[in-house]
């Protein structure tokens, strides 16, 4: 009686067909894995984690960002901590600085290479959440089997890309579980909410790396938070990854300076990025019934600075 094909014979399968690696991310991220990273499905080598000298390094380096990204990491563990979940923030080359983890499931996680100073990325630990979001530059949903390595097919793996305020990739935010009766379903789930915190955390790095700056919002997207950050002489100085892509900008690095007027179009009244941000407003007033505080928290903006808002796109509040 012939046995049944192990992970690590699919795996194997899968990366010696070129059309499979066509059709399927993750087998084109397998193909990676192999071919590129020259690692074997079947290694039972532990986790690899760098020394605590250098995770301090990458912390220091990443001090501020780390700090308004705290807040919303908590706010996601409250949400997922129960069901199991561990909350993970990594730097852009998936090495993990902080972890949300209940006392109760920290030895497992730790034992999994869940851990803060563990390096999650592609060339080290193959096809997983952190290391393929990382080198994909996407969201995505590594359940289980998806999985390159074969002693990581117990886990389930969500992840989003960060963006820094210059466009380039800063990080990746993870929650990952190795519950047996987790559900592709109940992945996409989640992976609706972790994509919001990423969005979050993007945003308030962007609006602190801009604080003397107007910001100019169009609300949220697949890609991200779309906003530009106008300084006083009505010039665009900076703006986020989906701003740069909606406005045809440099993708990373500084931006030349041009008049705001010229990226968002006044020709016959409000056009472009102006009038995106007024329907965006104009949506979170209706969706809170008029209730102008309801609606900034649901922009992510202070009461007083929608009121101004307001003002600037000549909209009233009732």
């Amino acid at each position: 009686m012939s046995r049944a094909p192990s992970h690590a014979d699919k795996v194997l399968q899968a990366t010696q067909s070129s059309s499979a690696a066509a059709r399927s991310q993750i087998a084109a991220s397998w193909h990676r894995s192999v071919q590129k990273h020259g690692l074997n499905p079947d290694e039972h080598r532990a986790p690899e984690r760098i020394e605590q000298t250098e995770l301090n390094h990458r912390r220091a380096a990443l001090d501020t960002f780390m700090m308004l990204a705290a807040p919303r990491l908590d706010a996601l563990y409250t949400l997922v901590g129960q069901s199991g979940f561990a909350v993970l923030l990594t730097d852009k080359d998936g090495v993990v600085l902080d972890q949300r983890i209940s006392d109760a499931d920290t030895a497992a996680f730790e034992n999994w290479g869940l851990c803060t100073g563990a390096d999650w990325s592609e060339e080290r630990e193959g096809t997983n959440g952190i290391g393929t979001c990382l080198t994909e530059r996407r969201r995505v949903i590594i359940h289980q089997g998806d999985h390159f390595l074969s002693r990581n097919t117990a886990m389930s793996c969500i992840d989003a890309p960060i963006y820094g305020a210059d466009g380039a990739i800063i990080g990746a935010l993870d929650v990952s579980s190795a519950r047996a009766d987790q559900t592709e379903a109940f992945n996409r789930l989640i992976s609706a909410q972790v994509a919001q915190t990423a969005r979050a955390i993007e945003e308030a790095n962007f609006r602190n790396t801009y604080t003397p700056a107007r910001i100019i919002s169009a609300g949220d997207d697949a890609d991200g938070a779309t906003l530009l950050a106008v300084d006083d002489s009505d010039l665009v100085v900076g703006a986020t990854r989906a701003a740069r892509t909606l406005f045809g900008m440099a993708g990373t690095g500084p931006l030349v300076a041009r008049p705001a007027a010229d990226v968002l179009g006044r020709e016959d009244g409000p056009t472009g990025f102006e009038r995106a941000e007024r329907d965006a407003v104009k949506r979170a007033l209706a969706r809170a019934g008029g209730n102008v505080s309801q609606a900034a928290r649901q922009l992510g903006v202070g009461r007083a600075t929608l009121y101004r808002r307001l003002k600037r796109l000549g909209l009233d509040e009732t």
